[in-house]
């Protein structure tokens, strides 16, 4: 696959954003038995039209939220204290959220792969949060919509599901 082009995507995103808002609200109250297995089937139609490698959008527009425990594991691996490595590449967000100082990450490798793929933080070995056991939460509690224009891969997957669950 070629690099994507992410601005297609986010002018798509744009133009989608209120009726997808509105399908993934009705998501997220729904009751609809089987959520997790069209979750799926939007998520292997997602990554059969965008492939990471080829975007890396969330690595150099966004940051990954870190645990201590992630902290402490890359800091390990980097012969550092969590102290030092916090200093040198970590901050608070106004949150309260320990986030990076900078974008794009600062292990956004060429060919966009991750320079610490194996010990990257929990949140972007999650990212984009599709098929998982709290689908309906992640729909409400707008992870997707937040991500649909920084993600290729996201608004794919939403529009997917809808189609899947609406047949839109």
């Amino acid at each position: 696959m070629a690099e994507i082009k992410v601005s297609t995507y986010q002018r798509r995103a744009t133009r989608k954003k209120k009726p997808l808002a509105a399908f993934l609200r009705r998501v997220g109250k729904s009751k609809t038995k089987g959520i997790l297995k069209q979750a799926a089937e939007a998520e292997k139609a997602a990554w059969d039209e965008v492939a990471c490698l080829n975007c890396a959008n969330c690595c150099k527009k966004m940051t990954p939220t870190y645990t201590k425990k992630d902290i402490n594991r890359i800091a390990k691996h980097f012969k550092m204290t969590y102290q030092e490595y916090f200093d040198k590449w970590l901050k608070f967000d106004t949150n309260k959220d320990i986030i990076n100082k900078s974008t794009p990450c600062q292990f956004l490798g060429k060919s966009n792969k991750c320079t610490i793929y194996s010990i990257r933080p929990d949140d972007c070995a999650g990212f984009p949060h599709f098929a998982r056991k709290d689908v309906r939460y992640q729909a409400q509690e707008k992870t997707y919509l937040n991500n649909l224009a920084l993600c290729p891969a996201t608004l794919v997957f939403v529009e997917k599901l809808q189609v899947i669950i609406e047949g839109k």
